[in-house]
């Protein structure tokens, strides 16, 4: 189950025996063709929507493996052909073998119906009565599923916190003999802490219980962050937000390397026995979207760093959170970590630039003086940008920020 190319490209790390090849194709070549490789049958290339929810088998558990088979690549971890949509569908195989093909570093993708379910299947996979390490400013919907809903059914014990300014001494001190997972957002959201991702690594694999580290990737993207290259175990992503970049679909994943073989397999057979999976049509849609990724992606960072520029000349704005900015008191450590990819276009941006500063992301959060008042009224007046849940929409959206975890 070593990971493979696929039609001869490759993530940048991974070839069929281990050893990196000396061409590998960059983030955009990646983006649209693997995955996408042209039906042999028909000449189409774009993959067909297969809505069939079940497949003819030629002899009892003899399943007919499709020859374009992605579906012969173990990104999918499957060779033994379609069986029951719900198990493995030509859309979501071909959508895995993207996802895992991005992410750079990875080897195996999983697809889920959300973000939510792919968080909640991760901490299922962890069994009863385990413990875990999360940084205290995480995103609302995963603090809610580790505090409300697997502490209650899996007696999950979950120790927050600041990951990134607490100093060893106090990360160390929280490890138990029984951590088995460190959950970490760089940036958070909403309010962009970073984490030095290889510190908190290191720190992991000093302790006896050695946990899995998970980095929530969502906010940059594969496109600005590769986790997994940092030395992650697991990198999730809510695909409704960068990846499929359109506000039409509701998808999560986990992408993980190729030494973790036999752990994507355990969370593939929770996939399957959960049954919290994507549509064919959504894995359609979502796969199209990562086609532009890389230049959605650098057109984000680009306009990011502009209003984020306005924002600091503004008398009406306290704070401009933006790591990107010059300013920022980590602006070193997002440039340290971004993707090999993204560095060597914000390299080619700043040279161009000159104004300091670099693209990191699509994201910028500030404060407005005058509190919740003026902020109401400013999320009310504005003419381009949308009052609504969630981001990365093509055109713009705005949220209101101090919202009390539920």
């Amino acid at each position: 189950m070593s990971p493979v190319a696929v039609n001869g490209k490759t993530n940048g790390l991974h070839a069929s025996n281990g050893v990196a090849k000396s061409h590998a194709d960059g983030f955009g070549t990646r983006a649209i063709h693997v995955g996408s490789e042209p039906n042999p049958e028909t000449g189409a290339v774009i993959p067909a929507i297969s809505l069939s929810t079940t497949y003819k088998q030629d002899g009892v558990g003899n399943h007919k493996v499709h020859c374009q088979t992605l579906f012969r690549i173990s990104y999918s971890l499957r060779s033994k052909g379609f069986e029951y949509s719900r198990s493995g569908n030509p859309n979501r195989n071909a959508l895995e073998a993207t996802l895992a093909s991005l992410e750079s570093g990875g080897a195996y993708g999983l697809a889920f119906a959300s973000g939510s379910s792919t968080t909640a299947t991760v901490l299922q996979s962890l069994g009863p009565d385990a413990h875990i390490i999360s940084v205290n400013d995480v995103y609302g919907g995963t603090f809610r599923y580790m505090s409300r809903v697997a502490a209650e059914n899996q007696g999950l014990q979950t120790t927050f916190v600041d990951l990134e300014s607490a100093d060893d001494e106090t990360i160390l001190a929280t490890f138990r003999s029984n951590t088995k997972l460190i959950w970490i957002e760089s940036p958070t959201n909403p309010t962009l802490r970073l984490i030095d991702i290889p510190r908190i690594v290191s720190l992991a694999r000093s302790t006896p219980a050695s946990p899995l580290v998970l980095v929530d990737n969502t906010f940059l993207s594969p496109y600005y962050s590769s986790p997994l290259l940092q030395g992650a175990d697991i990198v999730v992503h809510s695909l409704t937000k960068y990846v499929n970049g359109h506000s039409d679909v509701v998808m999560g994943a986990l992408i993980l390397p190729a030494h973790h073989a036999a752990l994507a397999e355990k969370l593939r057979f929770l996939q399957n026995a959960i049954g919290a999976v994507p549509s064919a049509y959504d894995c359609w849609l979502a796969q199209r979207g990562a086609k532009t990724l890389h230049l959605r992606m650098k057109a984000h960072g680009t306009n990011a760093l502009a209003v984020a520029r306005a924002l600091q000349r503004s008398p009406h704005v306290e704070e401009v959170i933006y790591p990107g900015l010059a300013t920022h008191p980590r602006n070193d450590l997002a440039y340290r970590s971004l993707s090999p990819h993204a560095r060597k276009y914000v390299d080619q941006y700043v040279a161009q630039d000159g104004e300091g500063g670099f693209p990191y992301g699509g994201m910028v959060s500030f404060r407005i003086r005058g509190g919740a008042e003026e902020a109401d009224r400013f999320l009310t007046a504005t003419r381009l940008f949308t009052l609504a849940e969630s981001l990365t929409h093509s055109a713009a959206l705005r949220v209101w920020l101090s919202c009390p975890r539920r």
